[in-house]
């Protein structure tokens, strides 16, 4: 077996194990599996011949998930910072690795009209010292969203999307909407998937899915 294989069966187990804590409510679980996540991931991806912006988005999301590990609101606030920096990273990846797949004129009024009623439906409900950093947040998020579905196709689409949701629930839970039972457990699903099609669609404009050793020599360049 590969190393790639071995670190992507690793991350699998570690995702497994965070999921099942999550659905039954063993916290140990959850606060042990959640760092190796993205750190298995962004192995996985290295050997893959991921790009650095990648790896540091992964780095920013690492940061994130640590930071959230926390209920207090400097760790929130922390968290979402990381979050932001992260996608940041991704878009200025999706610009110099992407091709276009569909219009963006197409796409960019729908994430609008989807960031514009996210943000004005949450807003009431949302602590008064939360509400500029949430709204600036959700709209780099949306961005993020849009230039992945634009930039990647389907897969990193998709990811994207699968993001917006993650962190819409969060923000959902936040305002003090009503939340499905172990919301926890739907967050990371959902992010978790996020981050793996990200990575996914990011590999396979590159030609990721060929041999890891040979990645780095053989990778096409994309840069437009």
């Amino acid at each position: 077996m590969t190393r790639s294989r071995v670190l992507l069966a690793l991350c699998a187990l570690a995702t497994a194990v965070d999921l099942l804590s999550l659905a039954t409510g063993f916290g140990p679980g959850h606060t042990l599996a959640k760092p190796l996540l993205m750190p298995l991931l962004a192995a996985w991806a290295a050997l893959c011949g991921a790009p650095g912006l990648l790896l540091a988005a992964l780095a920013c999301g690492w940061g994130g998930d640590l930071l959230l590990l926390s209920d207090a609101d400097p760790a929130f606030l922390g968290g979402m910072a990381s979050f932001a920096a992260g996608h940041v990273c991704y878009l200025m990846l999706f610009a110099r690795v992407g091709r276009p797949h569909t219009r963006a004129a197409v796409l960019a009024p729908c994430y609008a009209v989807v960031l514009i009623a996210t943000v004005v439906l949450l807003w009431p409900g949302l602590p008064q010292e939360l509400r500029p950093p949430v709204a600036l947040y959700s709209a780099l998020l949306a961005a993020m969203a849009c230039a992945a579905a634009v930039r990647l196709g389907p897969v990193g689409g998709a990811g994207g999307l699968l993001f917006l949701l993650s962190d819409t629930l969060i923000a959902t839970g936040v305002a003090g909407w009503p939340q499905p039972p172990r919301p926890d457990l739907w967050i990371m699903l959902t992010y978790l998937a996020a981050q793996f099609l990200l990575v996914r669609g990011v590999l396979d404009v590159l030609g990721g899915r060929q041999d890891p050793a040979a990645a780095y020599g053989e990778v096409r360049s994309t840069t437009p």
